[in-house]
């Protein structure tokens, strides 16, 4: 039987990847007819795959060093595990990586080609070419995440066949995780904080401009935190979803005390079917907006049958409802198919686990809706940030403050009530299950996350380039709709982390036989106090080493312009190179800190304070950690859309005092929605998993 779960789960892996590479060939047969838009791709590509290699040489002997005392303290099966995780994890940050900055260029060549061919051929939307490239770059980071996550989860267990061993396999992940997001973030936002800070408002010079040092190590930014960064960080919440559901459904039973009843096999295979369906689900979603992929034509005819002004909308070039109709058709498909698979699994129980895990897919979308809601510039709350720039730089960052407390309010209802309802319903299999149905789709959700950067790196090769205003336009519209879908995908993301470190912090507390948690033991107040901190410390080290890192790059922006003769009547040569030092060094340096602080606090608060305060330290960084991602996330997305909206014409536009005041708002923004913030929900899930590997020896 459970050669047959690793078999099927196996194949849907396959399936993942087989459809991310017939994509990606798809993809290169669209060529770049611009010399510049090539040669600034190209630079960008070469710049980022270089600082990922240099990293992943950074990460090596961590993965060394932590293996060999897994070898020492649980065996090999936890450091082959561990090191299968890891490397799957690095491994779909360095594809995703090179399909992206592969994918840039290539958008911006076809909004420029289709602006051209437009004018002679109505039919012919130049937003729809561009929409497609972007989309199918990020369709295939997407399916290369859980195609990776499916295979490396069924090759651990085939050759382990231990749940409990299986765990840090998802320890791997997030060890990678939590250094690719806290390395990617500090990169990107050191390089835009000071591209943005001396560019736009010093020397008053647009975003992207190539005569500002800083844009080269901005664009390269982008790829190395918003795809290699983001695509680690989701490759290990899927994971661990997964595994989480697994290790609470190989030990529990519906009906305690009846003999014989716990769920065993059956447990530990439902959440790897949920993930197998979730890829299927995720591949057709992804047809609906891209026709590059096999069968898309096939799929898109039949969706024309049954929605034709559905998908005329699609077709001219709608980006936000083309995305949103994927990823809704994807989602309707799998609550469909969770339908099946529960009768399939629990027939008495049926209704009760599919109800548990479409908790957690509403719950999830739900959230999404209100993160956009939030971070929005369709909405008041953003445009409430914006009008408050005419009053000054203060008062921006006051209000994005106040939304962004206020934001976490509804989230965490919903979380709370996804929490009750599957818990009441099946349990904590139930709650396990739920994380899973919000993460199910992660192939679609990814893609669409993607697409984002490919579109604002487009967008910034377009300024660099000299091409028609025009051009700039649509992917500035794509990258605006980008950072609302990214915002969205953080929602969940934070979402699915709650209740999967909620699980995972069941798994804990089985596996260290802990029968509850009592918080009049002193102990356990003291780790609820060291847990409920830890995030907090956590968010000190990432801001400030992004502060300090765009300091250097703000004196080294200020210098250039001060010393390189012509360099703003562009005679002059900017020194691209020296700008992407400064980001690496800082990147490299000023990660292994908070990384490495992940690992060693629960395993030094197991062993001095004992399981109990270690369950306690769990608890609290839970609570404060969920808070602070929802809080950071959204207050940082809208100052960027705040900015944006202001760009757009509304309170003075672009070169107003309103605009300086946006920008000085983004700024602080940056580093909380793109470092601290996502890696929050990493660093939870990371010292629950790593209490549960380790719980045997406390």
């Amino acid at each position: 039987m459970w050669l047959f779960l690793v078999f099927v789960t196996l194949v849907f892996g396959v399936l993942a990847g087989l459809y991310a590479w017939t994509v990606y060939q798809k993809l290169e047969e669209s060529q770049i007819g611009h010399p510049r838009v090539a040669e600034l791709s190209g630079i960008i590509h070469r710049g980022a795959m270089a600082f990922l290699k240099k990293e992943y040489t950074w990460l090596a002997p961590f993965v060394g060093v932590v293996a060999v005392l897994l070898i020492a303290a649980l065996g090999l099966g936890a450091a082959f595990a561990f090191v299968l995780g890891a490397l799957c994890s690095a491994t779909s940050g360095y594809i995703g990586m090179y399909v992206a900055t592969n994918s840039n260029g290539r958008t911006t060549y076809a909004a420029y080609d289709g602006m051209q061919k437009a004018e002679t051929d109505p039919n012919v939307s130049a937003a729809g070419n561009a929409l497609e490239v972007a989309f199918s770059g990020g369709s295939i980071v997407g399916m290369v995440v859980v195609g990776l996550g499916l295979i490396g989860l069924s090759v651990a267990y085939l050759f382990l066949n231990d749940v409990t061993a299986l765990t840090a396999f998802g320890m791997g992940a997030s060890s990678i995780a939590l250094f690719a997001r806290v390395g990617g973030g500090i990169y990107t936002k050191a390089a835009d904080v000071g591209a943005d800070l001396v560019g736009k408002v010093e020397a008053g010079i647009p975003e992207d401009d190539p005569r500002n040092p800083a844009v080269i190590a901005d664009n390269v930014g982008d790829n190395v935190g918003d795809i290699a960064g983001m695509g680690a960080d989701l490759f290990e919440s899927y994971v661990n979803s997964v595994l989480a559901a697994m290790a609470i459904g190989a030990v529990y039973t519906f009906t305690p005390g009846v003999a014989d009843s716990q769920l065993g096999l059956w447990g530990i295979g439902f959440p790897m079917f949920l993930a197998a369906w979730g890829v299927l689900a995720s591949i057709i979603g992804c047809m609906m907006i891209s026709q590059k992929a096999p069968c898309a034509l096939q799929v898109r005819d039949v969706a024309r049958t049954i929605m034709p002004s559905v998908m005329k909308r699609i077709d001219d070039g709608d980006a936000a409802f083309a995305l949103r109709t994927g990823t809704f058709v994807a989602g309707g498909l799998m609550i469909a198919g969770t339908l099946i698979l529960s009768i399939l699994f629990f027939f008495s129980n049926s209704i009760s686990v599919f109800l548990s895990v479409t908790s957690g897919v509403l719950a999830g979308i739900l959230i999404g809706i209100v993160t956009e809601i939030y971070t929005s510039g369709d909405y008041k709350f953003v445009r409430a940030v914006s009008e408050s720039s005419n009053t000054g730089a203060a008062t921006v960052i006051l209000s994005g403050l106040s939304l962004g407390m206020m934001s976490t309010g509804i989230p965490v209802i919903l979380i709370c009530l996804s929490t009750l309802i599957s818990f009441y319903l099946a349990g904590m299999f139930g709650v396990a299950v739920a994380a899973v149905g919000m993460l199910s789709i992660t192939g679609i959700s990814l893609s669409v996350d993607a697409y984002g950067p490919i579109a604002d790196n487009a967008g910034g090769i377009a300024e660099m380039s000299e091409l028609p205003e025009g051009v700039r336009k649509i992917t500035d519209h794509l990258d605006a709709i980008g950072n609302t879908t990214a915002a969205m995908g953080k929602g969940l993301a934070i979402g699915s982390a709650a209740l999967t470190a909620l699980a995972l912090f069941v798994a804990y507390s089985q596996a260290a036989k802990i029968d509850k948690i009592d918080i009049m033991n002193p102990y356990v107040i003291v780790g609820l106090l060291i847990g409920g901190m830890l995030p907090f410390i956590f968010c000190s080290l990432s801001i400030d080493a992004v502060s300090k890192a765009a300091g250097s790059m703000i004196e080294e922006v200020r210098r250039q312009f001060r010393e390189i003769t012509g360099i703003m009547e562009g005679t002059g040569k900017p020194d691209y190179e020296r700008c992407v030092a400064i980001s690496t060094h800082a990147a490299l340096t000023q990660m292994i800190v908070p990384g490495v602080m992940a690992i060693v606090v629960p395993v030094l608060v197991g062993f001095l304070l004992g399981k109990e305060a270690l369950g306690g330290l769990l608890g609290g960084a839970i609570v404060t950690g969920v808070m602070m991602a929802l809080f950071m996330a959204n207050s940082g997305g809208a100052w960027d859309n705040a900015k944006k909206y202001i760009e757009e014409g509304h309170f003075g536009g672009k070169g107003s005092p309103n605009h300086a005041a946006a920008v000085v708002g983004d700024t602080v923004g940056d580093p909380f929605k793109d470092t601290a913030g996502p890696a929050l929900n990493i660093l939870i899930k990371l010292m629950t998993v790593v209490a549960l590997v380790l719980a045997p020896l406390f």
